[in-house]
């Protein structure tokens, strides 16, 4: 497989994905907001330029990183990425789409602004990015009320999941940590476990060096 991605991205969730899984995988860096030796492969392959964007063994092209999640998952029902349980499934597949569609989607309008709104002025882009992450941060606060309410130490249950994953990903940006930390500390927490879990720390300390 071919996983497409550069450091500090989405990718990052996939990656983590496939070390999990034992998969073994070539990394393609590659960017649409940056000069990267993959960008125009990628851009052959995927006409929005998006990262992650993973090519399967047969070549055909996955993007999405909570479709490239629920796909693993899928494909590997023994290993954890998904609960077992379909009701258990259910709700980390809502989970995944939750934060593509609530969280994920609006790092976009914090960190390209001007792709939003047209001859946009320095003091309008600054109000643009303080609304959305004010948004963001109540996305994730209402994210960990709904479905970190657990006595479990990870979402996925004993062991890092799909849910997981994606989660220890998005959540590092735009400062969603930092108020996780203060709003919701037991949710915050979980996060942490994530990011020291013996085979993902190596994977996020690639793609956060300083964090």
């Amino acid at each position: 497989m071919k996983l497409y991605g550069t450091k500090g991205s989405g990718s990052a969730a996939v990656e983590a994905a496939l070390v999990l899984l034992g998969q073994p995988f070539e990394a393609v860096e590659a960017a649409s907001w940056q000069p990267s030796p993959g960008s125009e492969e990628l851009a052959r392959i995927n006409l929005l330029g998006q990262i992650p964007t993973l090519v399967l063994d047969d070549g055909s092209v996955l993007s999405e990183s909570a479709a490239i999640l629920i796909h693993l998952g899928l494909a590997h029902p023994d290993s954890g990425l998904l609960p077992a349980d379909p009701a258990a499934r259910a709700q980390a597949i809502r989970g995944l789409v939750y934060i593509a569609a609530n969280c994920y989607a609006l790092i976009s309008v914090i960190d390209f602004p001007d792709r939003y709104c047209i001859d946009v002025d320095e003091a309008t882009t600054q109000r643009m990015r303080d609304g959305t992450r004010a948004t963001l941060h109540r996305h994730w606060k209402i994210f960990a009320d709904e479905f970190a309410a657990t006595e479990q130490p990870f979402l996925g249950g004993a062991v890092p999941g799909a849910l997981d994953l994606l989660a220890g990903v998005v959540s590092r940006w735009s400062a969603t940590r930092k108020a996780l930390a203060q709003r919701r500390p037991a949710f915050h927490a979980l996060l942490q476990r994530v990011d020291a879990h013996p085979q993902l720390a190596p994977v996020f300390a690639r793609h956060w060096p300083a964090a």
